[in-house]
């Protein structure tokens, strides 16, 4: 089901369509929705990398979730290319809504240094990657 559909809906204030998906901006998160079979990898998201450098900035702590209603695949060695771009993206999720976007989902897990990245639940991811998002935020306040 897409964040559209769904009650935080309310609470996006940025929606952009970029190449490979659309990006919905929350205060501290993102959520991406990558457009079916579209293959995401550094190339094919320079628009989405771009539009969240926009919008967090350098410095200001972000989490970003997939919210995988579509297949899509993923160049797994650009993951790790990733992270130095977006360096103050601090948590990640995945949610994945069937049997295959959940295998998709668990491999991605394998290529992350965080905590577990694979949820069921939209609110439930929601609530994790803007947990550690606003951990990391009282932390650079002290």
């Amino acid at each position: 089901m897409s964040i559209t559909d769904l009650d935080v809906a309310k609470h996006i204030l940025k929606q952009v369509k970029t190449e490979v998906g659309t990006l919905f901006f929350f205060n501290h998160i993102a959520v991406v929705e990558f457009d079916e079979s579209a293959h995401v990898d550094l190339i094919s998201a320079q628009d989405t990398i771009h539009n969240l450098m926009s919008y967090f900035g350098q410095s200001r702590p972000f989490g970003l979730i997939a919210n995988r209603i579509n297949s899509y695949s993923i160049s797994l060695l650009d993951v790790q290319e990733i992270k130095p771009v977006l360096q103050n993206m601090i948590a990640y999720g995945v949610v994945s809504h069937d049997h295959a976007s959940k295998m998709g989902a668990e491999i991605e897990n394998g290529f992350c240094e965080s905590q577990q990245i694979h949820f069921k639940d939209i609110h439930e991811c929601l609530n994790s990657v803007y947990s550690r998002v606003r951990e990391r935020l009282m932390l650079s306040l002290n």
